[in-house]
């Protein structure tokens, strides 16, 4: 079976996406940025931009009826390395205790260059 849930975020249906699909007992939450109500929240702080993307992410998840214990995997994009101390700040204040297998990549940039961060979630419904 697979279950596929959208936010209604503006670049779901133009680019033809879900912003999370459960396939199984395996979860995969599309790239969440900071953005809120189709805008870029927390401009210019990656620390704060991290956490409303991690945020967004798990509700992702809690409405395919999984949370945090159950994540497995992140990624986490970043534009500058000199961010990756917040990043990895916001990242442990959720998931220090679950320890997740991560990767933070440094990218070019992201669709808006407003965008600082985008986190990236699989999880697996066995995992808790």
């Amino acid at each position: 079976m697979i279950e596929r849930i959208t936010s209604g975020g503006p670049w779901e249906d133009t680019i033809g996406y879900s912003r999370a699909v459960l396939a199984g007992d395996f979860a995969f939450v599309s790239g969440c940025t900071s953005t809120v109500d189709g805008e870029v929240v927390h401009p210019g702080d990656p620390y704060q931009q991290t956490r409303t993307a991690i945020e967004i992410a798990l509700w992702s998840l809690e409405r395919l009826g999984l949370g945090r214990e159950h994540v497995v995997r992140t990624r986490m994009y970043v534009t500058d390395a000199a961010y990756s101390d917040e990043v990895g700040r916001a990242h442990a204040e959720f998931f220090h205790d679950v320890r997740p297998a991560a990767s933070m990549l440094v990218v070019a940039g992201l669709i808006d260059p407003r965008q600082l961060v985008e986190i990236e979630i699989d999880a697996y419904r066995g995992a808790s």
